[in-house]
């Protein structure tokens, strides 16, 4: 029997594989149970054909080991540096696959990170595959989440799928792995780079839950260092002028879903044209009744005014999420035509 002697030689997998086979049975077990299925295969499959490994490279192993433990005051785990990590031990096209498998979404296998998709999603990639591929992934995720999906497919494919689930006796493995490999490969790594949010999108998010006179010094602080940050920050921003672009049925939509005692004193303080925007929305007895809840509040502080201006934004983005309003952003492409 060839004895490995080549420390260099050594894969990632194989390094782990001699790592646990050293610390024995007692201590290898332990490790053993807070690793998943997927990976204790993996590193059983490699055991099973290490061969003999001589002293030195067990040595040199265990010495590098415990270097790399002992040499940091701290661990830091990362998304990034697990993809360095990886890169130096595997192959890009084996890096590509469990980076994509990590940034999506949550799951041990394959089918329960298909269960954590979104079903407009996923109905939306599998309405372009073959009606026995999707069968076949109808038969492995939960039959809540498959009734989901199978209601939002076009109805003639979604029959030819039902036909094909009843027909289907029990999926060979090999196939199996195909459908798997087609879902890792293009649904699961295109699904990953959709989810790698823009960092401006995120900023302003967090920017339109800011009280407004911190979000007016951080935004003049930013424009000093980055005005083209700024300005995309801006654009992408949703305030309460921004409701000035509803048509009038999304105002209608969202006086009817406001909260009345709320209402009131967003327009309190609104500039006389929102005003007369929800004003105008309203049926001439409900305007009426509204301005004289306005009128009977007496001074309002402008902290209440913005909070409850900042519960009408959220509510309108809530709608536009569900599809009852839409938001245009005012520019010119975004004009709605009747």
């Amino acid at each position: 029997m060839r004895v490995r002697d080549d420390y260099r030689a050594l894969s990632g997998d194989e390094k782990a594989a001699v790592l646990l086979l050293a610390l024995g049975e007692e201590h290898a077990a332990r490790v053993f149970e807070h690793m998943d299925d997927e990976e204790i295969l993996r590193l059983s499959q490699t055991m099973s054909t290490l061969g003999k490994v001589s002293s030195g490279v067990v040595e040199k192993l265990m010495s590098e080991f415990s270097d790399n433990i002992s040499s940091a005051n701290a661990l830091v785990g990362s998304v990034e540096s697990t993809e360095r990590l990886l890169e130096k031990v595997l192959g890009k096209d084996k890096v590509s696959v469990i980076m994509e498998e990590i940034r999506g979404p949550a799951g041990r296998t394959m089918w329960e990170k298909l269960g954590n998709v979104n079903e407009e999603m996923l109905a939306n990639f599998l309405q372009k595959e073959y009606p026995q591929t999707v069968a076949v992934i109808m038969t492995k995720i939960s039959p809540e989440h498959a009734a989901n999906v199978m209601s939002l497919l076009p109805e003639g494919f979604a029959m030819e799928v039902v036909m094909r689930m009843l027909r289907m006796e029990s999926v060979q493995k090999d196939i199996l792995e195909d459908v798997e490999k087609i879902l890792r490969t293009e649904f699961m790594s295109s699904l990953a780079r959709t989810n790698q949010r823009d960092a401006h999108e995120a900023m302003a998010d967090i920017f339109n839950h800011l009280d407004r006179s911190i979000e007016a010094k951080f935004m003049e602080s930013l424009e000093e260092r980055s005005t083209e940050s700024a300005e995309k920050i801006r654009k992408l921003m949703f305030t309460f002028d921004d409701l000035q672009n509803l048509d009038p049925s999304g105002i209608q939509t969202l006086i009817r879903s406001a909260d009345k005692e709320k209402l009131p004193i967003a327009l309190k303080g609104a500039s006389p044209e929102m005003q007369d925007l929800f004003f105008s929305n309203m049926s001439e007895r409900a305007a009426k009744m509204l301005k004289e809840d306005m009128a009977a509040m007496g001074p309002i502080r402008l902290r209440d005014v913005e909070e409850a201006q900042t519960s009408l934004v959220t509510l309108a983005k809530d709608l536009a999420d569900k599809g009852e309003i839409t938001i245009a952003s005012g520019d010119a492409e975004d004009e709605l035509i009747y």
